[in-house]
C-alpha cells in the first residue's frame, strides 16, 4: 500500500469536555461518531493511512492514549483496518510525555508524523501534499509545525508567526502567540502573516529527543525510565506506571518548542476544524435559509441560527436565535452560540455536585459490547446488553445484586456456577446473589439482553472477576 517514509503517531488523549454532553471524559470528542456516522479518531487513522502513487506514510501507525481507553483506540484501528500499536498511559501527561513515548519506540532517522486524532481535515491529498512540503526541513533536523491559513479572527487557537521562507517549502517561526484576546487576534489577521497552530509535527524521532533533551530533560528521562520497564501485551505497550506517573505534565509547545531554535512551519489552507466547540461541530452541518443547523430529529420554528443536535427524540425549538441545543439520553445542554467557549466550566461545575452526569454516558462502552442503563430505582436496576460476537464477560460474581437476564435476540452461553447453557430469543434466568457466573455471546450476530438488578447496592465496583479476556481480572 505505502513505503515506509513516515510514521504517523496518534495523539489520543484529551477529555473533550467542551463538546459535553456528547463527549465526556469515560467517552471523549475523539470516539464519538461526529461525522457521517464516524468517529474524528477513524476519520483521522483514514487520513493518515491514505497513500498517493508515491506513498507517503508507514503502513502501520502508533497511537498513544489512555489506559482507559484502550480498546476504543483498538476498535476504531479495526473498523479502519489500520494496524499498529497502542502505546497506553497509565495517567494523562500532555502532549510533550506523549511524543518523548513514541519517539522512544523509533530508530532516531524514523520520520514521525504526530497528529491529534480529534481534528477535522476533510481533503485527504491536500493534508498529505502539506506533510510532504514539510519533509525537507524535517530530514535537515528541524521540528516542522503546520499552520493553518485563518478564516476569520479566532480566539479560540493560539497562533504562529511566519518568519523567512527557508526554500524547501517551509518558513522559519518568528514567534509563538498564545491565544489572543479579541482585539488582538484582529490585529494579528490584518498583519497577514500568522498562522492557526494546528498542534501537528512532523520530525525525526532522534531530532525530537535532542530537542526534548535540551528543554525537557526531566520529562524525557520519566519517560526512557518507563518505557525500559514497558510491558507489551499484544498490540498494547503499557509504560511503567510509578515512572510515567513521576512525568512532568506539559504541552510540547511550553515544554520545548517556544524555546527551540530550529523550528519550521508550512502552512495549510486546506479546510480544518478541530472540532473544539459546539460552534465549530454546528459547523460542520449544512445552515437552511434561517441560518438554523438540525441533526437528527430536531425542528427549528420561527428561529434563526439555532443548532439543534437531536439524534434520539424530538427537540422542537421556537421563536430562537443563536442557541445551540445538544439533548442525549440523559442530559440536555441549552447554551447562547456566544457560550459556547464556557461549556467546560460547566463541566467542571456538575464535577464539584459530583454529578455522574458530567463524565458518564447513560450508555457505556465495554470490550465486549456496551449497556445502557435505561431505568433505575431503589433497589433496582434495568440494562440493555450488547455481546458482540465472540466476545464474553468475565467470569465474575456480585456480593450485593442478583441479576435476571432475559434474550431479546442472539444466543447467549451462560455459565451459572458448575452450569452452563444456552439461551436464545424469549428465553431468561436468574443469577443469585454471590453466584460465579459468565455470559458469552458464542454467535456470529450481536446478542441483545435485558438485565434486571435487584438488591441493596448496584454500583460497578460491586464485581470481582475471576478469569477476564481483557485483562481486567
Amino acid at each position: 500500500m505505502i513505503n515506509l517514509t513516515i510514521t504517523p503517531v496518534i495523539l489520543c488523549g484529551g477529555s473533550g469536555t467542551r463538546l459535553w454532553p456528547l463527549s465526556r471524559k469515560s467517552f471523549p470528542k475523539q470516539f464519538v461518531p461526529l461525522i457521517d456516522g464516524k468517529s474524528l479518531l477513524q476519520l483521522t487513522l483514514e487520513r493518515v493511512a491514505q497513500s498517493d502513487s508515491d506513498g507517503a506514510t508507514a503502513s502501520e501507525v502508533i497511537c498513544v492514549a489512555a489506559e482507559d481507553h484502550r480498546f476504543l483506540v483498538s476498535e476504531a484501528m479495526q473498523a479502519t483496518k489500520v494496524k499498529g500499536q497502542i502505546i497506553l498511559e497509565p495517567v494523562a501527561r500532555n502532549t510533550a510525555a506523549a511524543m518523548a513515548l513514541a519517539a522512544l519506540t523509533a530508530a532516531p532517522q524514523d520520520l514521525l508524523l504526530f497528529c491529534p486524532s480529534d481534528h477535522h481535515i476533510p481533503d485527504a491529498k491536500a493534508f498529505m501534499a502539506m506533510v510532504k512540503q514539510g519533509i525537507a526541513a524535517a530530514r535537515n533536523g528541524a521540528v516542522v509545525t503546520f499552520g493553518v491559513v485563518p478564516s476569520f479572527p479566532s480566539t479560540a487557537y493560539g497562533y504562529i508567526e511566519q518568519g523567512a521562507a527557508s526554500g524547501d517549502g517551509s518558513f522559519g517561526v518568528a514567534r509563538f502567540i498564545e491565544k489572543p484576546a479579541a482585539d488582538q487576534a484582529q490585529a494579528l489577521i490584518l498583519q497577514g502573516n500568522v498562522l492557526w497552530n494546528a498542534g501537528i509535527f512532523l520530525v525525526q524521532a532522534g531530532t525530537l529527543i535532542e530537542a526534548l533533551q535540551q528543554h525537557a530533560g526531566d520529562i524525557l528521562q520519566s519517560c526512557r525510565l518507563a518505557m525500559a520497564q514497558a510491558r507489551p501485551d499484544q498490540q498494547f505497550v503499557r509504560p511503567e506506571p510509578e515512572a510515567f506517573a513521576a512525568c512532568r505534565s506539559n504541552s510540547i509547545d511550553y515544554a520545548v518548542l517556544e524555546r527551540h531554535k530550529n523550528v519550521a512551519v508550512v502552512p495549510f489552507a486546506g479546510a480544518w476544524s478541530d472540532v473544539g466547540s459546539w460552534n465549530a461541530v454546528a459547523d460542520l452541518t449544512p445552515a437552511d435559509d434561517q441560518g438554523n443547523r438540525i441533526e437528527g430529529l430536531g425542528l427549528a420554528v420561527q428561529s434563526q441560527r439555532t443548532y439543534i443536535h437531536a439524534p434520539h427524540r424530538a427537540v422542537v425549538a421556537l421563536g430562537t436565535q443563536d442557541l445551540l441545543i445538544i439533548d442525549t439520553p440523559d442530559a440536555l445542554l441549552v447554551a447562547a452560540s456566544s457560550h459556547a467557549e464556557q461549556v467546560k466550566q460547566v463541566v467542571a461545575r456538575l464535577e464539584m455536585q459530583k454529578s455522574p452526569e458530567a463524565s458518564m454516558h447513560r450508555k457505556v462502552a465495554r470490550p465486549w459490547g456496551w449497556y445502557d442503563s435505561i431505568d433505575r430505582g431503589q433497589r433496582f436496576q434495568v440494562k440493555r446488553i450488547a455481546v458482540k460476537p465472540g466476545a464474553s464477560l468475565s467470569l465474575q460474581k456480585h456480593h450485593h445484586r442478583a441479576e435476571h437476564w432475559i434474550v431479546v435476540s442472539g444466543t447467549a452461553l451462560v455459565t451459572k456456577g458448575s452450569e452452563t447453557f444456552l439461551l436464545t430469543e424469549n428465553q431468561s434466568t436468574y443469577i443469585p446473589i454471590g453466584e460465579t457466573h459468565r455470559l458469552e455471546n458464542p454467535g456470529k450476530t450481536d446478542l441483545e439482553m435485558i438485565e434486571v438488578q435487584s438488591g441493596s447496592y448496584l454500583g460497578e465496583d460491586d464485581i470481582v472477576r475471576f478469569t477476564d479476556n481483557y485483562g481486567r481480572a
